[in-house]
């Protein structure tokens, strides 16, 4: 359940369909194939578990409505274990079902009837956002806040304690952009701007569940939050230094 780190965003990778309906699936299959992308179908829980004990993908395409275990409850099972990137299939005008997912950790959705190219746009961003160019690398140095440190390179947050703490794709690349603009106020639009480059039609709310898993892992209080503070009709702040930035 490994990211693998193959240099140039998109290529190789490896995505993993999860979906039941035979005639969406191979229709996604093919635009994938058609796409440079490498794709595998399956269409359960079970199969998926299997498929990723024999390789690694670099990122999962998940139908949320499937038969025995859901979309849902396999989206808190990957999560729990891996940082690989999950865009949740939904069906059309399901906005509750939307935030639940996101809020489970999945980094995108697209509803259902989707245009194919909508969907390979959100895979090819969220894959650009899963890595990192090499020159790119070279100019980006591991950032301190309160004790905390977050490296840009190895896409990883250390607590004070020197602790890994796991974070979605999407939760990484809020913090980041807060780290990179402490002390200023954000607005949502900026946000999405920082954090979904490239994606189709971002989603203002998401923008606020991505921040509260957020808080829920580096805030003391999520109640009453001390690093990223809410600013009323502006959008969010980032208050510690930031050292490195």
């Amino acid at each position: 359940m490994t990211i693998s780190n193959r240099g140039a965003p998109e290529a190789l990778c490896r995505i993993l369909l999860v979906e039941d309906d035979e005639e969406i699936s191979a229709m996604v299959i093919e635009m994938l194939r058609e796409n440079g992308l490498d794709a595998v179908s399956v269409g359960s829980a079970l199969a998926m578990d299997a498929a990723m004990k024999k390789q690694s993908f670099d990122l999962v395409v998940l139908d949320a409505m499937l038969p025995g275990e859901d979309g849902f409850s396999i989206c808190r099972r990957l999560r729990a274990s891996s940082t690989i990137p999950i865009v949740m299939l939904t069906a059309l005008g399901d906005e509750i079902n939307r935030i639940v997912g996101i809020e489970l950790g999945a980094d995108d959705y697209v509803s259902k009837p989707f245009h194919p190219r909508e969907l390979l746009a959100r895979i090819k961003g969220l894959l650009r956002r899963a890595s990192y160019a090499a020159d790119q690398r070279s100019q980006q140095a591991p950032m301190r806040f309160a004790g905390w440190q977050i490296d840009p390179i190895l896409r990883q947050l250390k607590n004070p304690d020197g602790v890994h703490v796991s974070m979605t794709t999407a939760e990484f690349d809020v913090l980041l952009a807060f780290c990179q603009n402490p002390r200023r106020v954000m607005t949502r639009e900026q946000l999405l701007r920082l954090t979904h480059a490239g994606l189709a039609s971002p989603v203002e709310r998401s923008i606020d569940v991505h921040i509260s898993r957020v808080r829920q892992k580096i805030e003391q209080n999520v109640r009453e939050p001390s690093f990223i503070k809410t600013v009323r009709l502006g959008g969010y702040m980032f208050t510690p230094m930031v050292e490195g930035c």
